[in-house]
């Protein structure tokens, strides 16, 4: 009776198992059987190598789009809770493409694993890359692929040490365009001989690509690879697998950009409003100091007030707070202010009225938002008119926006439209709430004044009506 070697299939059998794939013949036994393997045609290779770089782009895309995963991603320390969940996103779904490689014929595109392995080494580690090659390695070990554990296993350990030796920045700026990288290598290795990263990575990935190639090819059936028919199409298979992983860190380094560069404007805001934030505190202080000291030696019990509601103007200013205040507490700071300049006035000549809408009491504002449109009513409108006169707040509440208005009836500016009032002198404290308003709301906050010769001057802001807690 002949017994078959171990490892050795009839032609017709290979056929049963490779049904729409070359064959190729490793080794022909005495016995005239052979030992074969299945290698991929030349039009199945192209078409798996090309769906499989649109899976990787589109995975790539769908998880770019998600909140959860950029902010993971991009984190600088992940607890291990957040790391296990950023791992999720990509275990679970490429997890289920190494199982549908076994269930749908031909469709080899699916299984990404080796390049997820090295991602997740360059991305998070050595560790983690190893537990998610072990994971990804299930399905494969389940279909009788045992070399698949242990390889993903070396391959993330190998990944991580990698990407801890090239560097983060090194990471991001890999690029599929492999030519431009060599390009790139041997333009500075002519000016400066050295060793670049990047082509570092580029080699080491290539050759472990390699290394899966031969381990496949000397061990059928016990760990996947893409095997072409012909052997000078094997290259592509070997450049694909950086293709891959720098499609992936493309993409993901274009939206890293997009974030820094929206972070960086929003610092540079930040930072715009804190000068403006300054600009107005100084401008208030001296005028104040200025009325306390006019009263120290005459009415010293009415600059002892005045000390006091000074005082808690600046222990509000000290205070540490957000932009936006309720619309309640804007008022109570400015009341003090207010009590200040009836005191420097005399109440017979400085009169305040409210008209305020009891809806808008809870409505987020911009700190120290009126403040400096009631002293400029003040020192411009009411101040240079001998009989002095009344400073106005109203607010109203008009659906999803809030009107808010500064009004005197004072001397008034001229016949100027807003933009040349906010170039004078007269206007400093309303060019800055003019600016601070651009800053925080863009277009959707409307800054106007209206200003009569003899009738006084109006400054309106309507805004957002924003609660505390909306989204």
């Amino acid at each position: 009776m002949h017994v078959r070697p171990p490892g050795y299939v009839t032609h017709d059998e290979m056929r049963n198992r490779c049904p729409t794939a070359a064959i190729r013949s490793i080794h022909v036994a005495p016995n005239r059987t052979a030992r074969y393997s299945c290698g991929v045609d030349v039009r199945l290779l192209f078409i798996t190598l090309l769906v499989k770089l649109g899976v990787v782009a589109s995975v790539a895309s769908v998880l770019a789009r998600a909140s959860t995963f950029r902010r993971l991603l991009f984190a600088e320390h992940r607890r291990r809770r957040q790391t296990l969940a950023l791992l999720a996103f990509f275990l679970v779904p490429l997890t289920l493409g190494v199982y549908f490689r076994f269930i749908v014929p031909n469709f080899k595109a699916a299984d990404i694993s080796f390049e997820t392995v090295i991602l997740l080494g360059l991305l998070v580690g050595p560790g983690w890359a190893m537990f998610s090659g072990t994971v990804l390695s299930v399905p494969a070990v389940l279909h009788h692929e045992y070399l698949a554990l242990p390889f993903n296993v070396v391959l993330g350990l190998a990944a991580g040490m990698l990407g801890r030796f090239v560097g983060a920045e090194n990471i991001w700026s890999f690029t599929p365009l492999i030519d431009l990288s060599i390009y790139r290598w041997v333009r500075r290795s002519l000016r400066k001989p050295g060793i670049d990263r990047q082509i570092l990575l580029l080699v080491i990935i290539v050759f472990m690509e390699m290394a899966r190639d031969w381990i496949a090819h000397a061990f059928p059936h016990r760990l996947f690879a893409l095997e072409a028919d012909q052997i000078w199409l094997q290259p592509l298979v070997w450049i694909s697998a950086p293709i891959v992983v720098g499609i992936a860190l493309k993409v993901w380094n274009a939206l890293r950009v997009e974030l820094s560069l929206e972070e960086q404007k929003r610092l540079v805001l930040e930072a715009r409003l804190d000068a403006l934030q300054r600009q107005i505190n100084p401008h208030f202080l001296f005028n104040t100091l200025n009325s306390i000291a006019s009263l120290v030696r005459n009415q010293p019990e009415l600059a002892r007030e005045m000390i006091v509601k000074l005082a808690n103007i600046l222990r509000a200013l000290l205070k540490d707070h957000d932009n936006y205040v309720p619309l309640s507490q804007e008022l109570k700071f400015t009341d003090d202010y207010l009590d200040i300049e009836v005191v420097r006035f005399g109440a017979d000549k400085l009169k305040v009225a409210k008209e305020i809408d009891p809806r808008t009491l809870s409505v987020l504002v911009p700190s120290i938002l009126l403040q400096p449109l009631i002293e400029n009513s003040i020192k411009h409108g009411l101040e240079p008119r001998i009989n002095g006169g009344t400073v106005t707040l109203r607010s109203q509440l008009n659906g999803d926006r809030v009107l808010i208005e500064v009004a005197d009836d004072g001397v008034g500016m001229g016949n100027r439209p807003t933009g040349a009032l906010l170039r004078t002198g007269a206007g400093i404290g309303m060019k800055n709430v003019k600016e601070r308003l651009d800053v925080l709301y863009g277009d959707q906050a409307h800054f106007n004044v209206v200003s009569n010769p003899g009738r006084g001057t109006m400054v309106s802001i309507d805004i957002p009506a924003v609660l505390p807690g909306a989204g």
